[in-house]
């Protein structure tokens, strides 16, 4: 089917080094080493993850949290593997988009490339709500206080019952009837970040790398002192809803992980991509998860895992231990690690869609290239412009949702088209990174039935249990708590049947295909952590998949240069 039409590695870099991409002799500046594409994803993967939805996580799972921060830097590291494979291969802009074009064809291409615009430019709202929230409390400790009606979103003020929101509502002033709020701060930021984006690479490399240094060093410094304020009763119970109540903290969690792959987008500004991608994506999710995990078990550890479920989870557990100087310094590196998020996030989106053109799946004016500052200026507009204007009606939780789901998708598919790729031919490995081969024939068929063996045992009434629906205690629970939870379980139970039955067909294509094993417990971890997605998050990336296929078959499927030849 026409659909499922591939473009060949080979004759993606064909056209990448003929200059035919975008029909113009402008390309793409060359100066990032292994050291800054190193530094872009940690200034990535430490932000909002870290000082915003961490708190989520660890109020849904308890100390436990470490677990799924744990499941997702192996699921992540599997995928960063996929990743660096396809990028020592495809040393070309696209990131997951490129890579699926290669391996499953056109349509999926087109599928990763409308679900990375969720993770790019949709994620990068949450960011910039996060940012906003702690640029205003640094505002506050200089005694400098923005009206609430100025610094905060349309929606979170229309429903807020109490606190910052209600005071919006009620001191907005209105303009023919209608009431006047919007997230200001959050909204400049978006505006600087795209200047700085459009103006060059160089410029946002250089301020990534100053930014890094100074969110690892206080970073650091709330590790360190944290473990002096450690209560280990704490830890009791350590997984206070079960491991339920871990794996629904999925979405806050994985949230934290989404920035690794952006690295992947920068491969045509990379000095030696198919040396230096693969290192940047591996270092910098090792460091990152070894941060994520001695954060988890510090902040668990300070206060009691109910305190946390806040948007500023660093901040409020020093003031609850009324360490005001340590406020100050978290709100400042909050400040400067969401500002590095949003710079790297916003690289990222305008050279997918860059790619995409450049197939004739969007327009040619997404593959302009600005003449002096060599960016896809178009496409940074733009991606600003998307950023920007939801701000001013839509609020965290809604992007937090909508958010991870699309990411973990995206890894499900690389990891699944490392499979389908055929062999490296030797003679071509010199200083390129190449994915170890370990035949999963008998290792990974062992793994999934002796997984099943040791569950069915161990937790007796697990697999019985998917057919059930067992509640946790609902004392004190409102009605919609209960139903809230009711309909995550449910959620949880049919995912997890689904889980389970693609792990045992997988088991069955390994041993008769002799699939490589590493790819193989990616895409099978990654599957593992969608079924702790929440039935909201289903919903509404069903929704955006629907709109981007409209997209594509009333633009590009008739305008692809596949369709063409």
């Amino acid at each position: 089917m026409k659909i499922f039409r591939k473009k060949s590695i080979e004759k993606i870099i064909q056209e990448h080094d003929s200059g035919d991409l975008h029909g113009e002799s402008h390309g793409l500046n060359k100066i990032l080493s292994a050291r800054d594409l190193t530094f872009l994803g940690i200034a990535a993967i430490i932000g909002a993850g870290s000082f915003s939805s961490m708190g989520t996580a660890c109020a849904s799972g308890g100390p436990g949290v470490i677990l799924l921060f744990i499941l997702c830097g192996i699921a992540c590291g599997f995928t960063a593997l996929c990743y660096a494979e396809f990028a020592s291969r495809i040393p070309v802009s696209g990131s997951a988009y490129t890579y699926a074009y290669a391996s499953f064809g056109e349509l999926f291409a087109w599928v990763i490339g409308w679900a990375l615009l969720m993770e790019y430019s949709i994620g990068n709202i949450y960011v910039a709500f996060s940012w906003s929230g702690y640029f205003t409390n640094l505002l506050d400790l200089f005694g400098l206080h923005l009206p609430e009606w100025l610094s905060c979103n349309y929606l979170s003020a229309a429903s807020a019952k109490s606190g910052e929101g209600l005071l919006a509502w009620q001191n907005a002033p209105m303009i023919n009837g209608f009431k006047i709020i919007l997230d200001l701060p959050a909204i400049l930021i978006n505006v600087i970040i795209t200047w700085l984006v459009y103006k060059g690479v160089k410029e946002s490399r250089n301020a990534t790398n100053y930014m890094v240094y100074i969110k690892l060093g206080i970073i650091a410094l709330v590790i360190i002192l944290g473990f002096f304020y450690i209560d280990i009763n704490n830890w009791t119970p350590f997984m206070p809803k079960g491991f339920n109540g871990v794996m629904l903290g999925v979405s806050s969690v994985f949230f934290a992980y989404i920035g690794f792959d952006a690295i992947s987008t920068m491969a045509e500004e990379s000095k030696n991509p198919q040396r230096d991608l693969p290192r940047g994506m591996i270092y910098s999710l090792i460091i990152c998860t070894i941060i994520y995990i001695l954060l988890a078990i510090v902040l668990t550890g300070i206060v009691s895992f109910e305190k946390l479920g806040v948007n500023d989870p660093l901040a409020v557990v020093w003031e609850i231990k009324e360490v005001k100087w340590m406020i100050f310094l978290i709100s400042i590196c909050a400040v400067v690690a969401m500002t590095s998020v949003l710079l790297v996030f916003q690289m990222g989106q305008p050279r997918i869609w860059m790619s995409m053109s450049r197939d004739g799946l969007l327009p040619k004016k997404f593959q302009e290239i600005h003449p002096k500052y060599q960016t896809p200026s178009f496409a940074t507009i733009l991606t600003g412009l998307i950023v920007g204007i939801p701000i001013l009606f839509t609020n965290e939780k809604f992007i937090l949702d909508f958010t991870s789901i699309g990411t973990l998708f995206a890894f499900v598919l690389v990891c699944g088209g490392v499979l389908l790729l055929p062999p490296q031919d030797e003679s071509q490995h010199k200083d390129k990174f190449k994915l170890p081969y370990i035949n999963g024939q008998y290792i990974y068929p062992i793994i999934v039935i002796g997984s099943i063996i040791f569950i069915a045992f161990t937790f007796t009434d697990y697999f019985t249990g998917l057919f059930q629906l067992t509640l946790q205690d609902t004392t004190g629970m409102s009605i919609e708590e209960i139903n809230e939870s009711t309909l995550s379980l449910k959620t949880l139970n049919i995912s997890t049947i689904i889980f389970w039955s693609i792990t045992i067909v997988l088991a069955i294509f390994a041993y008769v295909r002799k699939w490589s094993l590493i790819p193989l417990l990616g895409l099978v971890s990654c599957l593992y952590l969608l079924t702790g997605m929440a039935a909201s998050n289903w919903f509404w990336f069903m929704i955006w998949l629907l709109i981007g296929l409209v997209l594509y078959f009333l633009y590009g499927y008739k305008k692809s240069k596949l369709n063409i030849a």
